[in-house]
C-alpha cells in the first residue's frame, strides 16, 4: 500500500470482515477508518503542512495496524500491544470505550512515533511536528464525538461522563492528551537511536503493560466496569454502525 485511496479499500474489507464475524476490532476499525478518510480529505483540501509528507505518514500509520491485524488473523504474533487488544475483543464483558481505547493505546503510544520517525528517515524530526499534532487532533475530535454520543449505546456511561467532569478518560485509565505527549517523545527516541528493533521491542513492552491497565483496572474500576456493561448494547454489528454515525457526524460538524 503506497496511497491512502488503498488504505481505504483495505480497511473497509478489515470493517466488512469485523462485522460479519461479530468482531469487536470492528469499533477501533470504524473509527480509524473515519480518520483515515478525514486525513484524505484534509490532503484534497491543502489543509497541512506538507500535504504529499502527510500521505506518506499516513499510508505508514495505517499499515503498522493493517499488519498487525493480518498477522493476529493469520495465526501469527503481531506487537504485544496489539494482540492484547485483540485477544480483549473477544471478551464481551469490556466497554466499547475499553475496546476503542485498547487500539488507540497500541496504535498512538506505540505505532505513531515509530511512523513519523520512518517518515522523516535522514531529515529533522522536529520537521513534522505540526502535521502530527494535526492527525492526533483529528482522532481526539473523532473520540469526543464519540464520548458526547456514547448514551445511545452505554447509557449508564453516557450519565458517568458528565459527573466525570472532564476527567471522563480516567474511569479507564487512559488519556488521548498523554498518549499523543508520550508519542511524541518516544518518536524523537526512537529517530536518534540506530537499533530500532531494541526501541520498538522495549516500548512495545512499556505500552503493553497500560494494555493490561485498560483489561484490569482494578476492583473499583472493575466493579463500575461490570456495572455500566449491563446496560451496553450486545449487537457488535448494531454498535459498529451506531460508531460509524456518530464520527462520521462529528467529522461533518469539524
Amino acid at each position: 500500500m503506497k496511497t491512502i485511496d488503498e488504505v481505504l479499500v483495505r480497511m473497509d474489507q478489515i470493517v466488512d470482515e469485523c462485522r460479519t464475524s461479530d468482531s469487536r476490532i470492528g469499533y477501533f476499525s470504524i473509527l480509524y477508518r473515519q480518520v483515515t478518510r478525514r486525513v484524505r480529505d484534509g490532503i484534497l483540501a491543502g489543509e497541512f503542512e506538507d500535504n504529499p509528507r502527510m500521505e506518506i505518514l499516513d499510508v505508514l500509520f495505517a499499515k503498522r495496524f493493517i499488519d498487525a491485524y493480518d498477522l493476529w488473523k493469520s495465526g501469527q504474533k503481531p506487537t504485544e500491544s496489539w494482540r492484547l487488544a485483540f485477544e480483549a475483543s473477544k471478551n464481551s464483558g469490556h466497554l466499547v470505550l475499553q475496546h476503542l481505547f485498547l487500539g488507540i493505546n497500541a496504535h498512538i503510544n506505540l505505532d505513531l512515533g515509530i511512523s513519523a520517525s520512518e517518515t522523516m528517515i535522514e531529515k529533522e524530526l522536529d520537521g513534522i511536528k505540526g502535521d502530527f499534532d494535526k492527525i492526533n487532533s483529528i482522532l481526539s475530535e473523532l473520540v469526543d464525538g464519540v464520548k458526547a454520543n456514547i448514551s445511545v449505546v452505554s447509557p449508564i456511561f453516557g450519565w458517568l461522563i458528565p459527573l466525570a467532569k472532564g476527567k471522563d478518560e480516567m474511569l479507564l485509565n487512559f488519556s488521548i492528551q498523554i498518549a499523543r505527549d508520550g508519542a511524541w517523545k518516544y518518536a524523537g527516541e526512537y529517530h536518534a537511536d540506530p537499533d530500532k528493533a531494541f526501541q520498538i521491542q522495549d516500548r512495545d513492552k512499556n505500552i503493553s503493560k497500560l494494555a493490561k491497565k485498560l483489561i484490569n483496572p482494578g476492583k473499583f474500576l472493575g466493579f463500575l466496569i461490570k456495572f455500566v456493561a449491563i446496560a451496553e448494547w450486545k449487537s457488535v454489528q448494531k454498535t459498529m454502525d451506531q460508531l460509524d454515525q456518530v464520527a462520521n457526524k462529528t467529522l461533518q460538524g469539524s
